[in-house]
């Protein structure tokens, strides 16, 4: 973390923390009353200060991904199961083995994706970011390296501890606590957002983003979805239109592609459904 020069008169937190590091031992100075507060690890996970955890949680990225010059990100989300090519006989189930290609393409992907943000912007605009685990996540921070760009990795700790793959760099990985924060950190700077087959995990974020572009409390960007077979097999889209649980225009909110080529020249050329041109907001609502 870049350490900011002074710009107040006043002693640095940082000081005193170091002095207080070096008191004599006593009685008073080992309780942990006597912790200075923003050093006291086992106050900060009181149950009552979860709103400051939260904050913490929603400033940290902000902050390092400001002062790296992250302007915008291209989300891929896509499936932790999904095997490298190479190990695709490893799978457990013969769909995940034919879904090993999705990890090349998810590479691909983002490789052909931070190629043109270096060349646009020099490595500032559509930065890919992942949930920064294996799998999709790992082809996509992979294609990124490929290319010689950087990538976010939005990793959180779960029961079975989820390290981030070797691919996300390393001042980009951000670890997380909370789902919730997690999930603004996908969405705050995305300029696209693409969903590779996956689980329940991806699910959620596949329909948390969808329903808050359908809401209007995010802007409509390019939204695609990777291998349409597979998302047809397991949602019956047109089955929820047919019941009015949605409109026909929500089926307009996303495509389906195929290939990194497909997505790219979607994104290049998005199409905005009249039937919600007049209800979407000017920017997104923090």
């Amino acid at each position: 973390m870049t350490d900011h020069p002074r710009n107040h008169p006043l002693r640095e937190a940082r000081e005193d923390r170091q002095t207080a590091s070096t008191v004599p031992d006593t009685a008073q100075t080992r309780s942990p009353a006597y912790r200075l507060a923003f050093t006291d690890e086992d106050f900060l996970c009181r149950d009552e200060l979860r709103p400051v955890r939260l904050q913490l949680e929603l400033m940290k990225p902000a902050l390092l991904m400001d002062e790296a010059e992250v302007t915008s990100t291209v989300v891929l989300f896509g499936g932790a199961r999904i095997p490298r090519p190479e190990n695709a006989d490893r799978a457990r189930t013969d769909t995940l083995r034919d879904l090993a290609t999705q990890y090349d393409e998810a590479r691909r992907f983002a490789r052909l994706v931070t190629e043109r943000s270096i060349r646009d912007s020099g490595g500032r605009e559509n930065v890919i970011v992942t949930g920064g685990g294996p799998g999709v996540m790992e082809a996509g921070n992979r294609g990124a390296l490929d290319a010689g760009g950087r990538s976010v990795g939005l990793n959180i700790v779960l029961p079975h501890e989820q390290a981030p793959n070797g691919y996300v760099t390393p001042e980009l990985s951000f670890n997380f606590h909370y789902f919730a924060i997690r999930k603004m950190h996908f969405l705050m700077r995305a300029s696209a957002i693409c969903v590779f087959p996956g689980g329940f995990g991806t699910l959620d974020e596949l329909f948390e983003a969808l329903t808050l572009i359908q809401t209007g409390r995010m802007e409509r960007v390019p939204f695609l979805l990777f291998g349409e077979a597979f998302w047809r097999g397991i949602l019956n889209w047109d089955a929820l239109q047919e019941a009015g649980t949605i409109g026909a225009d929500d089926l307009e909110l996303f495509r389906f592609v195929e290939t990194a080529e497909d997505a790219l020249a979607l994104m290049d050329d998005w199409p905005l459904p009249r039937t919600r041109r007049e209800h979407l907001p000017d920017r997104v609502e923090a």
